[in-house]
Order: C-alpha cells, then structure tokens, then sequence
C-alpha cells in the first residue's frame, strides 16, 4: 500500500513536471507573453500620454501675490505648477509614459528658459541696488539652478550608478530661493530697483533672447519641409518661453506702473504683452514647416515668428523710449 502511493505521488509529480517543462520551455509560452507586453505597451503609452499631456497657456495665470513683486510671484507659481502640478516631462525614463511625449517636454524647458533669463536679471539688475553692491544670495542661487538642464533624470548611468540630482530637485531650490527673496522683499528687507535704467537693461536681454529664438525659426523656414520631424521642437520650445516672457512682463508691468505711466509707455507695453500673449495662443493640431506662402499647408512656425519679432518690435520701442 505504501508502494503503491509512493508510486502514485511519483508519477503525479513527474507528470506536474513534465507540464511546467512543456508550458515554460515552449515557444508557445514566449510568445504570448510578448504579446501580452505589446498589448500592455499598446495600452500604457497611449493613454497614459493622454492623462500626462498638459500644455498649459492660459494667459490669465497669476502668482500668488502677497507682497514683493508681482513678477517674482508669478514666477514662483508658474514653476511650481509645471513642476509638481502638471508633472514635470522632459526628463522621464523610458518606462513612463511622458518619455514618448515630444510637444509638452519643449513647452516645458522653453517656460524655464524664459524664466532663468528673468533670475539672472532680478539677481543682475533689478535685485541690486547699484552694480557695484553685493549680489543677493537667493536671487543668485535661483539664477543658477535654473540653468540646469532640464532632462536629468535621478539615475544617470552615464555619470554614476548612485542617484543623483534630478531637474525637479534644482527647480524646487529655485522656487524656494525666490520664495525667501520675495518674503524679505515685502518686510522691506531686500532690493527691488524700480528704476527706468534697470527696466530698460532687462528688456534689452529679453529682446536678445528673442532675436535667438527668431533665428532658430527662420532657419526652419528657410529649410521648409513638411515632414519636418523637429519644427513641433522648435515651435514649441519658442511658445514655452514666449508664454513665460507674457506672464513676467505683464507683471513686471505692475511692479514698475509709476515709471511706465511716468514715460507714457502704458499704451505700448500693453501691446507688447498682448503680442507676447498671440504668439502663447497658438495651438495648431500639427505643426507644419511648409512654404511660408502656402495655402493647403501653411507654415506655423512662420506665424509664431511673425508674433515675436512684432513683441521685439514693441520692446525695442520702449527701450528707444526709456532711454530718453
């Protein structure tokens, strides 16, 4: 009897053996397991690009002011908001799905483009008392951290097995240097030069900027091709940090009203923000690098072109008009 059921438990699990054998080490079984990683692949990216994808232009956005600068504090927020709100992508790993998205990675890294240039004339300019005072350390660090590229992810095998500093990390030290800076601003406790000079500086970097971001579109009109894989780069890049100039300097606006109203330059400065605010607007379905003249297939890069070099325009004018 004891025979028997040791017999029995014997062929039992030679026969369970012999099925794992010929499950596993079947081409059968590889297969369907790729084609459930496909199928799952076909499912996670698509919508999970959908739920991440967030290109966020409203021009009505406002920081949350409370005392300092009204500029200052739209910058706070509007970094915050592509960072820890909308999800920051440009630099997520190949297995999330923000890592297949190409037009809300630009926007990204073009508003925090727009935003350093604005750091480093706070931290230059307008944040000093004179040129030859000291330099104020928040202001400082948030010029700097800004700077960092925006695709770094926590590990980067290419420099270190070990984590490392990501994107969002430096941004977040960026939102807390300003923070600090704004706080002692509105206790009266740090430099925010309303002077006409001070205005007049800023906007003239910001006018050089844009004759960079100008020269990278005509270079792509120039080339125009309509299955341009990198003009959506372009244009998207270009309307990120056209977005962030809108948003600063309608506040920069505000926080230098007097010297504006004092020069008569009101009336032009709105011009340049809506300008600025056009270009934002623009959302085509695809971007199209055609014939600058075409009708069927237009040229979008062309019309983001044709908003900023009109904002450069209205900036240079006020300038012209600053320096009198």
């Amino acid at each position: 009897m004891i025979e028997d059921d040791y017999l029995y438990n014997k062929s039992g699990i030679k026969g369970f053996g012999a099925k794992l054998r010929g499950f596993f080490g079947s081409g059968r079984f590889w297969l369907r397991a790729l084609a459930v990683i496909v199928v799952l692949a076909l499912i996670y990216y698509p919508v999970g690009m959908i739920i991440v994808q967030k290109i966020d232009d409203n021009t009505d956005f406002t920081g949350n002011y409370q005392g300092g600068s009204h500029a200052v504090a739209t910058a706070i927020d509007l970094i915050d908001r592509e960072v820890n709100d909308h999800q920051w992508t440009a630099n997520d790993p190949f297995f999330m799905p923000g890592a297949a998205l190409d037009n809300m990675p630009n926007y990204q890294t073009g508003i925090i483009y727009a935003l350093s240039r604005f750091a480093i004339e706070l931290s230059d300019q307008i944040g000093r008392a004179r040129g030859s005072s000291q330099v104020d350390g928040d202001l400082d660090n948030a010029a700097g951290v800004l700077k960092f590229r925006g695709d770094k992810w926590v590990f980067d095998p290419s420099i270190s097995l070990l984590p490392g500093v990501s994107s969002e990390q430096q941004y977040r030290q960026a939102i807390s240097s300003l923070r600090r800076y704004n706080e002692r601003l509105a206790a009266g406790n740090a430099a925010f030069e309303r002077r006409a000079d001070n205005l007049q500086e800023t906007l003239a970097r910001f006018a050089n900027d844009l004759g960079s971001a100008s020269a990278l579109i005509d270079n792509k009109v120039a080339h125009p091709s309509i299955f341009d894989t990198t003009a959506d780069d372009v244009f998207y890049a270009t309307k990120g940090r056209l977005y962030a100039y809108s948003l600063i300097l309608r506040d920069l606006g505000t926080d230098f009203e007097n010297i504006l109203n004092e020069r008569q330059v009101s009336q032009v400065w709105a011009e340049m923000v809506a300008s600025l605010q056009s270009a934002a607007k623009l959302d085509p379905v695809v971007v199209i690098n055609g014939s600058a003249d075409g009708i069927i297939l237009p040229n979008h890069l062309a019309g983001l072109g044709f908003y900023l070099l009109r904002a450069r325009t209205q900036m240079n004018e006020i300038i012209s008009i600053l320096q009198r």
